[in-house]
């Protein structure tokens, strides 16, 4: 397990009982640059007050700390004081974030340590709020930005990143934020907070990691209007010109980093699907949103028809509606039709058990001209505009899945004329944040008796009946895939993410589930052990990355022992010595 947050070239690497069931008798120091007390100013090298005596001699600031030497776990047991004193998430988030500024190594070890609590604040629901304030709380640089201004420049720009070996970028133009719409430079939020989840769940050490905004502009009135907006203060560029300035930024970063994985994140659905198909075979990249939710939503689906007694090779006989015809909602559908195909199932067969709505009602083929491509394949060639009502009265769907981002669309009367003719009807609300799920948790349950089979995009609270049942809503987050996916492209050195890659991927984390979980209500493990399921998942991706011959980082002894190459590979936030570099003259 590769330990510490500093950059040095060839990280140390050692393992710990926790993966290899060996104690550790030493660590490697880390020799840094950076001198004196500049090192307490950077954090990636700060420890704060755990600095040791010996540190401070041959780094060179004693007397620059108080005298007091704590370790890893008293500053974490007291930042966690402060942080469960304060009752706002989003002051939550400001404090967790002020903490990543100035020590991400015990930043992170809070993450690990406790990501069950934490994955809210630094994440969905409260990265919502935090976007929205970001011009008003920005405090240090965190990330890079490229605009139009920068064309014929990013390529020197990428240099001015301070790190050579960055695997995994994230980027976003921020014109879909969750269900907040265009929110420009100020979507810089997703990316830090996806990132994170890399380092904590997925092990990607810190300085290996980088948070883009690719800032085309904003249509939205109010920032354009903003004197405090940070970003873009003009319309989005479309067309040409923005595609000619994403293939710079893209050949820029590849020509900088070969092997980096690009992660698409909240690009509105005019762009989406048309940005994964023009790099998806030449770059190693993915699009979150389409496959990253496509996968675990499959996972959860998977699980759903374990817990009602199905084989989950029943998946093509299911009716599934999905209301949304976005980018999330098309996505989910290919990834539920291909995993059909995997089942045997004939693409036509499995085309016909979707029913996919938008704003105007049922996709059919009477409109193909104002539909997209892909919206296309799913187009019926009957009731065409048929209300979500009436299509769950006339087809009697087995699955419901919301993506609309529009808050309360599941009524009583829809869900209990669902369950009138599906005794455990799967439920998925999935848009973000909280308030814009179709329903709540308590509504579902409470509209089919405590039937239905429930998993939403943002966490719900446990429910109790008054007869005594108990339920635990599970949350259908990407979290769960995107971590482990990315971790195992980037240590094999995957040439590109395929479909077959977000397959097993689903089917890993499917499979993780435990009985347990099941009888409690889960179909998703507890967020306790994502670590866990992302080396699990990241495994499953090398191996098929292996079948493909797309990996490329693999020695022949790598891949007999792939859980321990894996596991060897993962981030663990730990203060590690450090030396500073120095010229020995004789």
């Amino acid at each position: 397990m590769t330990v510490g947050g500093a950059p040095s070239g060839e990280e140390p690497i050692h393992e710990t009982g926790e993966w290899a069931g060996c104690k550790r008798s030493f660590m490697i120091p880390i020799r840094i640059s950076v001198r004196g007390t500049d090192i307490l100013l950077d954090p990636l090298y700060n420890k704060g007050t755990a600095f040791k005596t010996g540190e401070r001699d041959r780094l060179r600031f004693r007397g620059m700390l108080p005298h007091r030497i704590m370790n890893i776990h008293l500053q974490k047991e007291r930042f966690l004081q402060a942080l469960r004193a304060e009752d706002s998430n989003i002051r939550k988030n400001v404090m967790l974030e002020d903490l990543h500024d100035r020590n991400e190594t015990l930043y992170h070890r809070v993450l690990v340590d406790h990501i069950e609590e934490m994955a809210p604040y630094i994440y969905t629901p409260t990265v919502g709020q935090a976007c929205m304030e970001f011009a008003t709380r920005y405090r240090r640089p965190r990330g890079m930005y490229f605009t139009e201004e920068d064309r014929g420049h990013m390529a020197a720009m990428v240099y001015n990143w301070p790190h050579r070996d960055v695997h995994v970028i994230c980027v976003t133009d921020g014109s879909r934020i969750l269900g907040l719409g265009d929110l420009g430079a100020n979507g810089m939020g997703i990316p830090i907070g996806k990132l994170a989840l890399y380092c904590a769940a997925g092990g990607i050490a810190p300085h290996r990691v980088l948070p883009v905004v690719f800032d085309a502009g904003t249509n939205n009135e109010a920032l354009l209007q903003d004197k405090y907006y940070l970003g873009v203060q003009r319309k989005r560029l479309k067309g040409a010109a923005y595609f000619r300035m994403m293939d710079e930024f893209m050949d820029a970063v590849r020509f900088r980093w070969p092997n980096v994985l690009v992660q698409f994140e909240d690009f509105s659905s005019e762009v989406a699907q048309t940005l994964l198909d023009r790099y998806r075979d030449d770059h190693l990249c993915f699009n979150d949103d389409i496959q990253g939710t496509g996968a675990t939503t499959l996972a959860g689906v998977l699980g759903a028809l374990r817990a009602k007694g199905e084989e989950v090779t029943s998946l093509g006989d299911q009716r599934i509606v999905i209301a949304g015809a976005g980018s999330a909602g098309i996505g989910i559908a290919q990834v539920l039709m291909q995993a059909m195909v995997e089942q045997g199932r004939t693409p036509e067969e499995a085309k016909n058990a979707f029913y996919i709505l938008d704003q105007n009602g049922l996709l059919g083929t009477d409109r193909a001209n104002d539909l997209n491509a892909e919206q296309r394949v799913f187009a019926r060639s009957a009731d065409n505009n048929l209300s979500l009502i009436d299509v769950v009265k006339k087809y009697k769907p087995t699955i419901l899945l919301g993506v609309t981002t529009v808050g309360g669309l599941f009524t009583g009367d829809l869900i209990r004329e669902m369950h009138s003719s599906c005794e455990r009807p799967i439920i998925f609300p999935l848009s973000n944040p909280t308030n814009k799920a179709e329903c709540t948790a308590e509504q579902a349950y409470e509209w089919t008796n405590g039937q239905c089979i429930f998993a939403s995009g943002s966490p719900f609270d446990t429910i109790e009946f008054e007869d005594g049942r108990v339920f635990y809503p599970s949350q259908c987050n990407n979290m769960y895939v995107f971590p482990g996916l990315g971790l195992g492209a980037s240590v094999c050195g995957a040439q590109k993410v395929t479909d077959r890659m977000l397959y097993v991927a689903a089917e890993t984390l499917a499979n993780f589930v435990s009985k347990k979980d099941m009888e409690e209500g889960r179909l998703f493990p507890q967020l306790t052990r994502i670590r866990e399921v992302s080396h699990r998942i990241a495994v499953a991706v090398v191996e098929e990355a292996l079948r493909e011959g797309l990996a490329t980082k693999l020695k022949p002894a790598d891949a007999n022992d792939l859980d321990s190459f894996v596991g060897r590979k993962m981030y663990f936030p730990e203060y590690v010595p450090l030396v500073e570099k120095r010229e020995i003259s004789i």
